[in-house]
């Protein structure tokens, strides 16, 4: 699906500069383009995101504009090195440390609870299939016994989504990879952790936060998250008294 197709599945009028300016944000937050790093042709951007190349142009200079990229002539495009996420740099020297993980779970409390209430009332048909789709690979995953990781992020940004408020999934892109603390990736993942009777429980928590949004119950989508970070903030709790 094109960025245009995306937008307008949504019901919402194409503001497709905005929209590749908020994809390429996610993947430098992400670390798929690093600093230093040289961005695709817009050629080849324009490919990427099914758009044209005026738009990639001015989805370039509204990143320029922000000190993310910089543009060398005859060279390409560049990331900065300030366009590392202020987040990056909260915790970098004892980011391992399961302190850190209890600090970027009370920072999500902060932020989860009513992004789960507002698209619980604000979501569409679409941004709701993208939520329960979401959920259904975090259950192939298990199945075929893969990281979840990526997905269980891919779940609570589908949430922040559907708010509708740009915002909630521009601060879950710049916590990154730290977002789900139990994931392969991260260095909290261990193998005493991500066990199937684990994955299974945190699969549990999401249907119960799906279900309340999907039923459109703002009160009940808040309670289930709120219950969802509690437990995981618990179970980090555990571990760190077991140390």
């Amino acid at each position: 699906m094109s960025l245009n197709d995306e937008m307008l599945a949504q019901g919402r009028k194409p503001k497709l500069a905005d929209l590749v300016v908020g994809s390429l944000r996610q993947r430098i937050n992400a670390g798929e383009y690093e600093a230093g790093d040289k961005l695709p042709t817009e050629s080849q951007m324009s490919t990427i995101f099914g758009v044209s190349r005026t738009v990639v142009r001015e989805a370039l200079a509204a990143l320029a504009a922000d000190g993310l990229v910089q543009s060398r002539q005859g060279a390409g495009v560049f990331v900065m090195a300030s366009a590392t996420s202020a987040f990056s740099a909260i915790g970098a020297e004892s980011s391992n440390k399961i302190s850190v993980a209890l600090n970027v779970l009370e920072v999500r409390m902060g932020i989860e609870i009513e992004s789960a209430g507002l698209a619980a009332m604000r979501r569409s048909s679409s941004q709701d299939a993208a939520i329960q789709e979401a959920w259904n690979e975090f259950e192939r995953q298990i199945k075929a016994g893969t990281p979840t990781g990526k997905t269980d992020f891919a779940f609570h940004r589908a949430i922040a989504a559907a708010t509708n408020n740009p915002f909630y999934i521009e601060v879950l892109d710049g916590l990154g990879s730290r977002t789900i603390p139990c994931d392969v990736a991260s260095p909290w993942g261990t193998e005493s952790v991500l066990t199937l009777e684990y994955q299974m429980g945190l699969q549990q928590e999401h249907l119960t936060i799906l279900k309340a949004i999907s039923a459109q119950d703002g009160d009940a989508a808040r309670e289930a998250m709120r219950r969802h970070l509690w437990l995981s903030q618990e179970r980090y709790r555990q571990r760190l008294r077991e140390q």
